[in-house]
């Protein structure tokens, strides 16, 4: 390429191509002396066959984690670090992208991590400051190991709830459901943590609560006024009518405990009952004698 080279020269060409000057052995002429006053005789050196041989330069990177060749170089460098896609100088420290409390430093293009190691305990509210506030401990009870957190029964046991918490197992009795039935419609299976309700009995009468009397199923009673009826129906309930009285007179009879006043057994006249055709004085003036008539 137009320019002379020393034999045994290495250079670098373009394209991290490593380069020398290779020539064959050489071969030696005695120079006579130029004057007789010059003694002795010196050699003159003739080189034969310079080539030049290439080869792709070979990189011995003794890191971990090198810088990228600077420009111009063909070979990356120790002297900082390129760690995740970041360069890093030498004796940067610096925490990886995935955090966890873990410290990097660069050394010599060498990438060392270190993460604490927490002792186990409890597991208090997490603090960026402490590292290790979140590594609680394991449970181990009755020969098995739960993490922290974990729910389990008491050796099958459903009604006996457990749980795992910073090392120490705490057990209680799982919850049952407010029952919405009496005490004494509540029933407790075989196997069963908790009651549930059994199915009401079928009802054999109507009960009715004001008075505590229960009247079997078809009873007709009348609850207090003559004139309601209430009969004891199959479900239980009670349907109850009231009787409406059509038949009318000036002077009706009133029997008690009967609804409708009886028009047609006799009269009622100033607290006394009359027969049909009687007669009898009038009581405003007793020269009028009065006579009942059933019409």
């Amino acid at each position: 390429r137009g320019i002379s080279r020393e034999p045994g020269s290495r250079w670098t060409e373009p394209g991290c191509q490593s380069c020398t000057c290779q020539v064959s052995i050489p071969s030696c002429q005695p120079i006579l002396p130029m004057a007789p006053s010059q003694p002795g005789m010196s050699h003159h050196m003739s080189w034969q066959g310079g080539q030049v041989l290439c080869d792709t330069v070979s990189c011995s990177v003794p890191c971990s984690h090198p810088l990228p060749a600077p420009a111009g170089g063909c070979c990356p460098t120790c002297t900082g670090c390129l760690h995740e896609g970041v360069a890093r100088a030498e004796g940067d420290v610096f925490s990886p992208s995935n955090g966890n409390c873990t410290i990097c430093v660069c050394l010599a293009g060498n990438v060392s991590c270190l993460s604490p190691e927490c002792p186990p305990g409890s597991c208090p509210s997490p603090s960026p400051a402490d590292c290790c506030s979140c590594n609680p401990e394991k449970c181990n009870f009755r020969g098995r190991t739960y993490a922290h957190g974990a729910r389990f029964s008491l050796d099958g046991d459903d009604c006996t709830t457990c749980v795992c918490q910073g090392g120490e197992v705490e057990c209680s009795f799982t919850p049952c459901p407010v029952l919405d039935c009496p005490q004494h419609q509540r029933q407790l299976g075989p196997g069963q943590c908790c009651s549930t309700c059994r199915d009401p009995p079928a009802p054999a009468g109507c009960f009715l609560d004001d008075n505590g009397v229960e009247f079997p199923v078809g009873q007709i009673w009348s609850p207090g006024d003559p004139c309601e009826l209430c009969i004891c129906q199959a479900d239980g309930s009670v349907s109850c009518q009231r009787t409406d009285c059509v038949e009318t007179c000036p002077y009706p009879i009133r029997i008690p405990g009967q609804c409708c006043p009886d028009c047609s057994a006799g009269c009622t006249y100033m607290g006394r009952i009359f027969s049909n055709n009687e007669t009898f004085p009038s009581a405003l003036d007793p020269c009028l004698s009065c006579i009942c008539l059933v019409r």
